[in-house]
């Protein structure tokens, strides 16, 4: 998170960048870790926006579930399993994947009993962004619709978000992308992403063609 911690400081806010053991303990205990001390280290009466990356999306919803945060302006989330991850669902039993992605990471899968879908819908201002490109294909072909190579594009939305965007970028290195990044900036600002302009279509190319031979003639 390190370039976005650097861009923020150059757009005027006040980054605080907390780290967190994300293997050693369930999301219930590292939500709390993880975000208090960060809580701790804000000016006195400052809005607070969270910018996270995947597991720490659901953090903060854990966070907000159960704790109030009276000056919490914005949240955008960078690919998050708000609905959870099949890659978790079909792995969780494979010897070693409980050492590589810790406690957290096994409470992550699709069912109704995973963490982030005991959570409900959101409740605070939150802005959504995928990614929509994969490098790791073994890890796709577990996942039945588009994805990042963790999570799927329909997976990171969340009820009573506020706005939800794709981008072409990985799971891995959605938060490096400098393009990325002015989203968020955007949104932390404005409370909207921007969003591409829709294509033309064939039909608005038929209106416009007899205008054309009109003045043509």
């Amino acid at each position: 998170m390190k370039l976005i911690e650097k861009d923020l400081l150059k757009e005027g806010f006040f980054p605080i960048n907390e780290g967190y053991p994300s293997r050693k303990y369930p999301i219930e205990i590292l939500a709390s870790l993880a975000i208090t001390p960060a809580l701790e280290k804000c000016p006195k009466g400052m809005e607070v926006n969270f910018v996270t990356h995947s597991l720490g999306g659901i953090l903060v919803r854990e966070y907000l579930d159960k704790n109030e945060v009276a000056n919490l302006n914005r949240v955008v989330m960078l690919a998050p399993p708000n609905k959870g991850s099949e890659v978790v669902d079909k792995l969780k039993r494979v010897p070693g994947f409980r050492f590589i992605n810790g406690y957290a990471g096994m409470q992550l899968g699709t069912d109704e009993l995973s963490v982030p879908n005991t959570l409900g819908k959101a409740n605070f201002d939150v802005g959504i962004i995928a990614g929509n490109r994969s490098v790791n294909l073994v890890l796709s072909s577990l996942i039945p619709n588009a994805d990042d190579g963790k999570v799927s594009i329909e997976n990171t939305k969340l009820e009573g978000m506020n706005d939800h965007i794709e981008m072409r970028v990985t799971h891995p290195s959605i938060m490096k992308n400098r393009k990325v990044i002015a989203q968020v900036v955007r949104y932390l600002k404005n409370g909207s992403f921007e969003h591409a302009p829709p294509p033309i279509t064939t039909r608005s190319r038929q209106w416009w063609t007899p205008i054309s031979n009109i003045y043509n003639e």
